[in-house]
């Protein structure tokens, strides 16, 4: 019951813990030791590294790691039209900890910059990949939900229906930017539609002024628009995390709340969900995945902690999906990546790459069993 396209029956969220080498060039760099192109010759032979680490451990993906990104979705985003990043009086906070101060905000027009550096950078990973390169980059209604209203400068939009329109837009251009530089894995990572599912991240909503009832449709639009001429051999897939930054998380709930529009209207080809804590809820809301070719991505195997799940535990897990749906339609991965900043989860590289080969190991029998 192998597949030959993506997402992979063992499939992975994208980053990973950053090498010292890594850590030590982007000190130097932000030092001024070094400059930007020396930063760039480390960058590049670590991302051949961990590509031929990922290949070696037997994935059809590979990713670059996010090795040239200190953040998951700010490194992106604030190289789009319109957007600014800045440094403000707080991080993100999380359970017990705090990010570092970066945010964004839109003062202009928002639209995808045709030069947009991320387009270099898949080109970049494809060149050293053997195999399928997939790309990572935040979902379009991240760019709204964190900061509301108050980040988004009143005077370029009056009304936030033209900016929830510009983004769209934006992330329609990016869609096919990215495939003409031959891009054909492309995956959203949202932690809103996680949000969604939390009373307590969605009072925050309201405070802000925003009401999260109406949010859904807004974001399950904009997505739908941005995909709407996607080619047939580039397959996007849509990761729902609830936060993760030095093994700590944000939200917390069951996607009962958002499943009948996540699943039911989205028109992504699959969703990586977070399946590997009781934070998650049940199996039960992938009752609304619809049958045929769309795949949801469990994430049963943790990166927020190096010991390693017993297999015996994640095939019965799968077993109890496939009661809800089709187990043709269902694949494993980590539950996040390991380094959705560049600080990294609280675990050692060696574990990283134990739950790499413990995933392929549980999805190459669990599949090909039968």
């Amino acid at each position: 019951m192998s597949q030959s396209h993506p997402p992979f029956r063992a499939d992975i969220v994208g980053s990973f813990l950053r090498p010292a080498a890594l850590k030590t060039a982007r000190a130097q760099f932000q030092q001024g030791d070094i400059d930007a192109s020396a930063l760039k010759a480390v960058e590049n032979r670590e991302i051949r590294h961990v590509v031929e680490q990922q290949q070696a451990a037997g994935l059809e993906v590979v990713t670059d790691g996010e090795f040239r990104r200190a953040w998951w979705h700010f490194d992106f985003l604030e190289q789009l039209d319109g957007v600014t990043g800045y440094q403000g009086d707080q991080g993100i906070q999380f359970q017990g900890v705090q990010t570092s101060a970066k945010q964004i905000r839109v003062d202009g027009r928002v639209g995808f910059n045709v030069a947009h550096p991320m387009l270099d950078d898949f080109r970049y990973l494809a060149s050293v990949a053997d195999v399928m390169p997939k790309m990572t980059i935040p979902s379009p209604s991240v760019l709204h939900f964190r900061g509301g209203r108050k980040k988004i400068d009143s005077g370029v939009y009056p009304s936030l229906d033209a900016f929830f329109a510009d983004t769209a837009d934006a992330y329609r251009d990016a869609v096919r930017a990215f495939y003409d530089a031959g891009c054909r894995y492309l995956q959203l990572d949202d932690t809103v539609w996680a949000y969604l599912c939390s009373e307590k991240e969605m009072q925050a909503a309201r405070d802000r002024g925003d009401d999260p009832d109406q949010l859904q449709a807004i974001y399950a639009e904009m997505l739908n628009h941005a995909l709407a001429d996607k080619p047939d051999d580039l397959y996007v897939s849509l990761h729902v995390c609830r936060g993760n930054f030095r093994s700590t998380w944000i939200s917390e709930g069951g996607y009962e709340p958002v499943a009948e529009t996540l699943f039911g209207k989205v028109d992504v080809d699959a969703w990586f969900l977070e399946y590997d804590s009781d934070r998650a809820g049940s199996f039960d809301p992938l009752r609304f995945i619809p049958e045929g070719h769309q795949q949801a991505v469990l994430g049963l195997i943790t990166t927020k902690m190096g010991e390693l799940e017993n297999p015996q535990v994640v095939r019965a897990r799968l077993d109890e999906a496939t009661r809800f749906v089709d187990k043709r339609q269902l694949c494993l991965s980590p539950q996040c990546g390991f380094a959705s900043t560049e600080e990294g989860n609280d675990l050692a590289e060696p574990a990283q790459w134990d739950k790499i080969r413990l995933t392929l190991e549980i999805a190459n029998a669990y599949w090909n069993k039968g």
